[in-house]
């Protein structure tokens, strides 16, 4: 007696149609490639299919009676268990109000009617990989322990790690959710970064008297239009604009060497200010030159005096 087939793993798509045409035709095309096809005529169907069966990934209309695509879209941002799923928008409307509008509440692609379903499934297939590519980097991220959380180019929060997510309700005063705008000191952060530079951390103050400041540091981009940030919790105020005066150094030589004073290694103040180890090690050889030292230790007690001189004017 032969053994049965063994079952593969299907994708799960969750399609939310008011036309039963149109949800019937996609999930033919969906079965035929492999797929497991959920379907719903309205928003609120939709959520409630995705808390009983999590789907991979969802087609939505953008225009439908009672809650339309985008604030269905918004409610599964909103939910923890579901902010995760990429959401794909389908509409027979090509004004590009609507195509802002469907990637403002969180969608990730946006195609018009009359639906080509195999060009669908090849969109389908790309948003997928790439969303497991993030769920596994999330993960091993996770498992680090580390405060990192990521944003758009605009700012719009996409995911964050636990321990991030922690901090991030400190200073938003509420539960984290995805395409949450954060404050304006993290926008103007994120922008510069948009626009190609590499600026310095900014100290956030929370929207509630709970804790002290955080400091929010760019690691870097991990993906198409998504920038990864690091919370230090308890920061200290910059003081680099002190050591540019005092010591007559460069903005960013102000900057190194307030990452030294604070202990951080070359690796470090690199992935903070998004240069190599070895350019920091240039900026470090510039300095000593500049400040009269031979050494980071000697280069971190200069700093320690600067600031206390500075201290002891304003008293």
């Amino acid at each position: 007696m032969s053994s049965p087939p063994q079952k593969t793993s299907r994708d799960v798509v969750l399609v939310v149609d008011d036309s039963a045409e149109t949800v019937a035709m996609l999930a033919d095309a969906l079965e035929t490639a492999g797929a497991t096809a959920l379907v719903a005529l309205r928003g609120e169907r939709a959520l409630a299919i995705a808390h009983q069966i999590t789907p991979d990934i969802v087609l939505l209309d953008a225009v439908m009676p009672g809650m339309d695509g985008f604030e269905t879209c918004r409610a599964f941002k909103s939910d923890e268990a579901l902010a995760h799923i990429p959401v794909i928008f389908m509409t027979g409307l090509a004004d590009s109000d609507h195509v802002v509008q469907g990637l403002e509440a969180g969608g990730v692609d946006y195609v018009t009617k009359p639906i080509d379903p195999k060009a669908l499934l090849a969109r389908i297939r790309v948003h997928l990989a790439n969303a497991r590519l993030t769920q596994r980097a999330q993960a091993a991220l996770d498992t680090t322990g580390r405060h990192l959380f990521a944003v758009d180019e605009s700012g719009r929060l996409l995911w964050w790690t636990p321990q991030g997510g922690r901090i991030l309700a400190r200073l938003c005063g509420e539960r984290p959710t995805a395409g949450l705008h954060l404050s304006e000191a993290v926008s103007t952060l994120v922008s510069r970064v948009a626009a190609g530079t590499s600026p310095p951390p900014v100290v956030v103050t929370p929207e509630r008297e709970v804790g002290g400041p955080v400091e929010v540091a760019v690691v870097g981009r991990v993906g198409q239009g998504e920038i990864l940030l690091r919370l230090v919790e308890e920061a200290r105020p910059s003081t680099d604009g002190t050591l540019r005066d005092r010591l007559r150094v460069s903005d960013r030589e102000a900057q190194v060497l307030d990452w030294i004073a604070r202990g951080k290694s070359n690796r470090d103040i690199g992935d903070i200010l998004g240069l190599s180890p070895r350019t920091i090690n240039k900026h470090l050889e510039r300095i000593f030159k500049k400040i009269g030292v031979e050494n980071r230790t000697s280069a971190a007690v200069m700093v320690l005096k600067t600031l206390n001189a500075e201290k002891a004017d304003d008293a």
